[in-house]
């Protein structure tokens, strides 16, 4: 172990050890890669004592507001400078392709851009009351931030929630997913050198149930951001309660296009590999389930199927179209499910299982036909490279199956009649409605679900009052 690479949490402006390391593997080899201090829960208590002298001091929200432009364009710039060395570390910690790790962290680059341009412009209003009253709002920060970060994209997920934070004024307090926080490390390294206050932005990696846990409940914490799974979703709101801390949740999605009969299928085959065989399929946002209209269906099929079986697949440094799963319990999970389905009466048109003769976590792209829209893999999130394809024959019956689900994140269309193509994302159940390309927006464009898929939103200007509160004030200036 000695050997290994170290990395270390960054708490009030300094890099901190521990007495244990937790390992992390490169999922292209089964292989321990890299390892990285275990915070402690006196490391949090830690974060959480600096986070809360920096709010009190004023240092992030006291300051003149295009002080903060300046920090938050400098994060940028130094983030852009760290992009080869870190990509490189995300793409063997996580198993994804060197140039989309590169582009991990060119958007979050781009994510700290974003909101420096709108850290100078949080303005309240004036209420008129009469000559009697002076009366206006105000947007405060909303204090300690607790941001705990998923493992599929951590840098720009970690980005997405820390630049608008840190763009209203308040310090931050992160907790990195166990197995792949390494690259996280250099988003803080950013922060460093772009000169932020001691206690703005803290870094701990430790294990959810134990670090994470504690930070959710502990009494500084002012606001809490989640991005993962529903059941720790759920675990988190249920310790938020407590104190009734304000939440943002992002949490998953089984999200459905529907390919209309006039749909391009071109442009289809192009959102099937970005949709569900980009990043392995690990997107909460994933195209993982395809309505197809009848008269399609079966060229639908046939073209995905050849399109899945000519990706290449190989560990992220080679590039290829298809990487591995970030972990061997990711790996298990993805092909139980892919049994089940196939013990439940669906029939597997592709893959179903895992690459063989490989140490690597590598899961073959999958395609599913003849699924009971009841079943679990119709329902629930897969979380790898499997898509579900499915007839229709009416639009109200596309419609139906696409929202017959507890999630709601995101949903497509496909079609060249733009009226249906229209009318239908009105209809469907989803934070954000893609048509003619899944994935469509970006940084500038809001991001969040309903139901099981959580509450709030990320990116966009929507996302910064997210991370204020509005406080009013009302003046008596005259006698009776």
């Amino acid at each position: 172990m000695s050997t290994l690479d170290r990395y270390y949490n960054y708490i009030d402006g300094a890099w901190v050890g521990a007495d244990g390391y937790l390992a992390v593997d490169d999922p292209a080899t089964g292989e321990v890669y890299a390892e990285i201090a275990e915070a402690s829960l006196a490391d949090a208590d830690a974060a959480m004592s600096a986070a809360r002298r920096c709010v009190t001091s004023g240092a992030l929200s006291s300051v003149r507001p295009a002080q903060r432009v300046t920090w938050l364009l400098a994060i940028a710039e130094e983030i852009k400078a760290l992009t080869e060395e870190a990509a490189l570390v995300l793409c063997r910690e996580n198993g994804k392709s060197l140039d989309v790790a590169r582009g991990e962290f060119e958007e979050s680059a781009r994510y700290f851009e974003y909101y420096a341009g709108m850290a100078d412009k949080i303005e309240g209003t004036s209420i008129p009351l009469g000559d009697d009253y002076v009366d206006f709002t105000s947007y405060e920060p909303m204090g300690v931030s607790v941001q705990i970060v998923p493992w599929n994209f951590p840098p720009s997920i970690c980005a997405r929630s820390l630049a608008p934070a840190l763009a209203a004024g308040n310090a931050v307090v992160i907790k990195s997913p166990e197995i792949s926080p390494l690259a996280m490390t250099f988003l803080m390294t950013a922060c460093e050198r772009a000169g932020l206050p001691k206690g703005a932005v803290n870094l701990l990696c430790g294990k959810g149930s134990v670090v994470g846990a504690h930070l959710i409940k502990h009494r500084d914490a002012n606001q809490i951001v989640f991005t993962g799974s529903v059941p720790t979703g759920q675990r988190i709101l249920r310790d938020a309660a407590e104190r009734a801390t304000p939440s943002v949740m992002e949490l998953g999605g089984k999200s459905a296009a529907i390919v209309h009969a006039d749909a391009d299928i071109d442009q289809v085959l192009e959102s099937i590999q970005a949709g569900i065989f980009f990043n392995a399929g690990q997107v909460c946002s994933a195209m993982s389930r395809l309505l197809v209209h009848r008269s399609r269906y079966d060229e639908v099929v046939d073209r995905a199927r050849a399109l899945a079986e000519g990706l290449t697949i190989g560990a992220g440094i080679d590039e290829p179209d298809l990487t591995p799963l970030v972990s061997k319990d990711q790996l298990e999970q993805v092909e139980a499910m892919c049994r089940r389905a196939i013990e439940a009466g669906a029939i597997c048109v592709t893959g179903g299982e895992r690459v063989s003769g490989t140490n690597g976590y590598f899961m073959q792209p999958t395609l599913f036909t003849d699924v009971a829209a009841d079943s679990e893999i119709f329902q629930e999130e897969v979380f790898g490279p499997v898509l579900v394809i499915h007839p229709f024959d009416t639009e109200d019956e596309a419609v139906a199956l696409a929202n017959g689900t507890e999630f709601g994140l995101v949903a497509g269309v496909f079609d060249e009649n733009l009226n249906r193509a229209l009318r239908t994302a009105r209809r469907l159940r989803g934070g954000q409605v893609f048509i003619n390309e899944w994935f469509a927006g970006g940084v500038e464009t809001p991001f969040g679900g309903v139901g099981l898929s959580g509450f709030g939103r990320e990116k966009g200007q929507e996302a910064l009052y997210s991370y204020v509160q509005t406080r009013n004030i009302a003046v008596r200036i005259k006698g009776a």
